[in-house]
C-alpha cells in the first residue's frame, strides 16, 4: 500500500513539474503580460475601418442596396440573393473584437488608462453599437460582453442608452486628463474627440426623431449647446487614413485582383442630372475611350445581363476611393451640417436650414477636392439643387445620399430614414420589387443564443431583409 502511495505521489510531483515546465515554455518572452491601451486603440481604429469600408458590409451589400455601386458579375448580392451567412462579419467582429477590446480599455484601472482613453473607448463603442443597431435592429447591448447568451435590447433602448453613454464619454474627455497615444484618427487631440461625441449625439437625435420627437429635440439641443461644439470643418472629419499594402484601403486591395464592381447607373444619372462636379471624382471613364462619357452599371441584373453591359464600356468607382491610402471616412463635416440643417428644419434648434444645407453641400464638394468658388456657386444655384423648405427630407436626403458616397452603412441607414432619393429595385431582384430594409441576423444566433434571438424577433418582426426597423417609421 505504501508503495502504491509513493508511486501516486511521484506521478503527481512529476506531472506538476512537467506542467510548470510546459507553462514556462509556452510563455512568449516578448509578449506583454497585459494589453496596453495605445495598442488596443490603434487596433480598434484599424479593424473598425476595415469593417466599415470592407467588402462584406460596404461594397458587397449596403453600397449595392443604396445604389452607389453595382455588380457587373457575380450579381447575387445586387439581386438580394443572400442568406443569414452573408452578414456575419459586422456582428462577429463588432462584438468579439471591437466591443471586447474597447471594454478592456474602459475597465482598465486608472494606472493603465487615463480617463481620456476611457472616453475615447466609450465613444468608439457607441459608434460600433450604432452601426449594429442601424443594420440589424434589436441587438445585445446592455448584456453584451457580460453574458454568453445576452438578451437583446430594442432599437429604441439602444439609441436612448447610447445617448447616455455619449454623455458619459463627454464627461470623461478633457485636455487636463492625460495624453493619448495610439490614436490614428485624431492624433490624441481630445478636443476633436469631444466634437465627435456631440456630432454622434446629434446623429442619434435624428434617428429617433420620427418616433420620439420630444426626446429627439432635447438630445439635439444638448448636443449643439454643449461647449465642446460639433465637427466644424473638414480637418475634423473622423476618419482612418490607410498607408500602403498590406495596410491599405480594402477597396484598393479588392480591385488589385478583382473586377466585379461599377459605379451605379442610378448615381451617375443623378450626378449628370445635377451637373455635379463630384462625378469625375466618384467615377472613372470607361477604359474603352470611344465611349467618351461616364456610364454606370445597372443594379439588380442577372449575371448575363450585367456582363453584357460591357466591362470596358462602364465606369469603375473613382480612383479617389481605390488607392492604397484612400481614407476611410466615418463621420464627415458635411454629414454634421446636414444634420444641423434637418434639426433646424424640424424646429429643434435655431438657425437657417437653407444656409446650413448649402454649407453641407459645400463641405462635401471641398472634401472631394472641389474648391473653385464659381463652380460651387453655380452648382448651388441650380433649381434642381436649391433647398425646398416644403420638403426638407427630399432636399437633404438626396444630397446626403450623394455626400455619403462610399459610406455604405450610413448611406443605407439615412436612405431608409429620410426615404430619398426614391430608388427602384433592379429587374432580377428576388424581394418582389422591394429593397432590403435591414441585414439578416447571423445564423449562429439561432443556434447559440436561440432564446434571446426568438424573443427579439417576436417583438421586432420576422428575421427578413424586408422587415422595417423601429427608426424606419415611414
Amino acid at each position: 500500500m505504501l508503495k502504491k502511495i509513493a508511486y501516486i505521489t511521484l506521478f503527481a510531483l512529476t506531472f506538476s513539474s512537467c506542467s510548470d515546465t510546459l507553462d514556462d515554455i509556452n510563455k512568449n518572452p516578448n509578449a506583454t503580460e497585459t494589453p496596453l491601451a495605445p495598442y488596443l486603440l490603434t487596433g480598434t481604429l484599424k479593424q473598425g475601418a476595415d469593417l466599415y469600408w470592407g467588402d462584406v458590409n460596404n461594397f458587397n451589400s449596403s453600397l449595392l442596396f443604396v445604389q452607389h455601386w453595382a455588380k457587373i458579375q457575380y450579381t447575387e448580392p445586387d439581386r438580394y440573393d443572400v442568406s443569414n451567412a452573408s452578414f456575419t462579419t459586422l456582428w462577429d467582429k463588432g462584438y468579439s473584437t471591437l466591443i471586447t477590446d474597447l471594454n478592456t480599455i474602459i475597465n482598465f484601472p486608472d494606472a493603465q488608462a487615463n480617463s481620456n482613453y476611457k472616453g475615447i473607448a466609450l465613444t468608439l463603442r457607441s459608434w460600433t453599437f450604432l452601426l449594429l443597431t442601424d443594420a440589424y435592429g434589436s441587438i445585445p447591448y446592455k448584456e453584451a460582453g457580460l453574458k454568453v447568451t445576452p438578451a437583446y435590447n430594442t432599437q429604441k433602448e439602444v439609441y436612448t442608452g447610447l445617448l447616455e453613454d455619449l454623455k458619459q464619454a463627454q464627461s470623461l474627455l478633457a485636455t487636463a486628463n492625460g495624453t493619448v497615444t495610439g490614436d490614428l484618427a485624431y492624433k490624441g487631440d481630445v478636443l476633436k474627440w469631444k466634437k465627435l461625441v456631440n456630432s454622434l449625439r446629434l446623429r442619434i437625435a435624428l434617428k429617433i426623431a420620427d418616433k420620439e420627437p420630444v426626446l429627439a429635440k432635447q438630445a439635439a439641443i444638448e448636443a449643439t449647446t454643449d461647449p465642446a461644439g460639433v465637427i466644424s470643418n473638414n480637418s475634423e472629419i473622423f476618419r482612418f487614413v490607410y498607408t500602403s499594402s498590406p495596410q491599405q484601403n480594402p477597396a484598393s486591395a479588392w480591385f488589385e485582383t478583382r473586377d466585379d464592381f461599377r459605379i451605379s447607373k442610378t448615381m451617375v444619372d443623378k450626378l449628370y442630372e445635377f451637373s455635379d462636379p463630384r462625378l469625375a471624382v466618384f467615377a472613372q471613364l470607361p477604359s474603352d475611350a470611344s465611349v467618351g462619357k461616364y456610364v454606370g452599371g445597372a443594379n439588380g441584373l442577372s449575371n448575363s445581363d450585367a456582363n453584357s453591359q460591357g466591362f470596358a464600356k462602364t465606369s469603375k468607382p473613382g480612383t479617389y476611393f481605390l488607392t492604397s491610402a484612400s481614407p476611410a471616412v466615418f463621420v464627415s463635416y458635411s454629414e454634421t451640417l446636414f444634420n444641423l440643417a434637418e434639426a433646424t428644419a424640424r424646429g429643434y434648434i435655431a438657425g437657417d436650414a437653407e444656409q446650413l444645407y448649402k454649407n453641407a453641400i459645400t463641405a462635401s464638394l471641398n472634401q472631394f477636392g472641389i474648391t473653385d468658388a464659381t463652380v460651387i456657386s453655380n452648382y448651388l444655384n441650380q433649381p434642381t439643387v436649391q433647398y425646398d423648405a416644403t420638403n426638407y427630407a427630399k432636399s437633404i436626403g438626396t444630397q446626403k445620399w450623394i455626400a455619403f458616397f462610399g459610406q455604405g452603412l450610413d448611406a443605407f441607414a439615412e436612405w431608409r430614414r429620410l426615404d430619398y432619393p426614391v430608388l427602384t429595385a433592379g429587374p432580377a431582384t428576388v424581394l418582389d420589387g422591394q429593397i432590403p430594409s435591414r441585414f439578416f441576423y447571423p445564423g449562429t444566433e439561432q443556434s447559440l443564443n436561440g432564446n434571446s434571438y426568438q424573443a427579439a424577433i417576436s417583438v421586432q418582426g420576422k428575421d427578413l431583409l424586408t422587415t422595417k426597423l423601429w427608426f424606419d417609421a415611414k
